[in-house]
């Protein structure tokens, strides 16, 4: 019996990680992309040994358009059969003002963000096509339904997302692709590290007094959405923490948890 196969971009860590291993732990075959070819490895190496599914590694920049073309064109015809991408890949990078934002971030985040999905979408849909009940699952973020203070490209990154998940919708109802935005809010990954350049210490104070999601969490969502059955599409989900109630407002307090 075959296993389905999914293609998940940024699969190096955070969400894309923790989807991996959660489609894996269901049986699904995986094509992962991301930047660091040597996580990719020891990721395909651990999904392979622990679950007895095979993971096909294309280490890539998605913001590089013939990268892009070049990594899905060495797909193999064995793996051609791809019924779930996961346009996962993005990353905030900086937070500041408009007037003193840094234009090397609003590029990487435009580059990344919307771009690189456009990329791979446009290149795996024909595989999409050939499938039944085939589906786009786009990484959003809570700051797709609101714009914070100093997040302006980053939420207007996120915002087109939300758009194109739309359009797409439109586009590919003729083919039966379901189209799933989901919208995660504060989740502790490698996320403010990367938007904090680094500073551990600024990175930990995002998540000070309240209990953000997990990855696992936003993994779970996904794996839901995914799973349902043919004749359903669940279009647009949100998914917070309890102590959130959406991009602008958090309780920080006592944790939680008992």
């Amino acid at each position: 019996m075959q296993h389905p196969i999914i293609l998940i971009t940024g699969a190096t860590a955070g969400f894309g990680k923790a989807c991996a291993e959660k489609f894996a732990r269901g049986g699904y075959d995986l094509i992962l992309t991301g930047r660091r070819a040597e996580r990719l490895t020891e990721l395909q190496a651990a999904l392979e040994n622990d679950h007895g599914v095979r993971v096909l590694p294309l280490p890539f920049d998605v913001r590089d358009p013939g990268a892009c073309s070049e990594a899905v064109a060495s797909i193999p015809q064995e793996w051609q059969r791809i019924s779930i991408l996961v346009n996962n890949a993005g990353l905030a990078a900086g937070l500041a003002p408009i007037d003193q934002g840094a234009l090397d971030d609003w590029e990487t985040m435009i580059d990344t963000n919307v771009k690189g999905l456009l990329y791979m979408t446009r290149l795996v849909i024909p595989f999409l096509k050939q499938q039944p009940s085939s589906q786009i699952i786009n990484m959003g973020s809570t700051a797709a339904k609101d714009v914070y203070p100093n997040g302006n490209v980053y939420c207007a990154t996120k915002h087109a997302v939300g758009a194109l998940s739309e359009a797409m919708r439109i586009d590919l109802l003729p083919y039966g692709i379901r189209v799933t935005a989901v919208h995660p809010g504060a989740a502790e990954t490698e996320f403010s590290q990367v938007r904090f350049k680094g500073d551990e210490q600024r990175a930990a104070k995002v998540y000070e007094g309240f209990t953000p999601l997990s990855a696992e969490d936003v993994a779970d969502a996904v794996y839901f959405c995914a799973t349902r059955p043919a004749h359903v599409s669940i279009n647009d989900l949100v998914i917070t923490c309890t102590a959130q109630a959406n991009a602008l407002f958090t309780f920080k307090g006592p944790s939680e948890e008992k």
